[in-house]
């Protein structure tokens, strides 16, 4: 018998975008990948690891929805998904909205500091 609100629930947790390109490989992949659709036997051709490894990098980056799988014939072929992509940047652009506004002001900062210093 379980004590008073003792319930354990489980949630499946989805991987997170963001700790999916956090890993070089993973990200070296997404480049791969980018530029044309690749079976793992060609993407692990590029690696110093194991194609088990390249594999498991696979399927972290399909969880995220960043890759899709195709069957073509008896290969199977991944290719970027550049939705997922579009949310990553559009993430981003907050961010480097910020950034930019700050550099911004740097520049005025260095603007007057120079000024200063020829009047010196």
């Amino acid at each position: 018998m379980q004590p008073f609100g003792c319930i354990l629930s489980f949630v499946v947790m989805k991987r997170d975008i963001f700790q999916a390109i956090a890993d070089p490989t993973r990200r070296a992949i997404i480049a791969l990948i980018a530029i044309q659709a690749m079976t793992p036997n060609a993407i692990a051709e590029n690696f110093q690891t194991t194609r088990q490894a390249v594999s498991k990098h696979l399927r972290i980056l399909t969880e995220c929805e960043l890759v899709t799988q195709e069957s073509r014939g008896r290969e199977i072929y991944y290719t970027l998904e550049i939705k997922k992509m579009k949310e990553i940047d559009e993430w981003l652009e907050q961010y480097r909205k910020i950034w930019e506004s700050r550099f911004d002001q740097l520049d005025h900062v260095l603007a007057v500091l120079k000024q200063e210093k020829r009047k010196a």
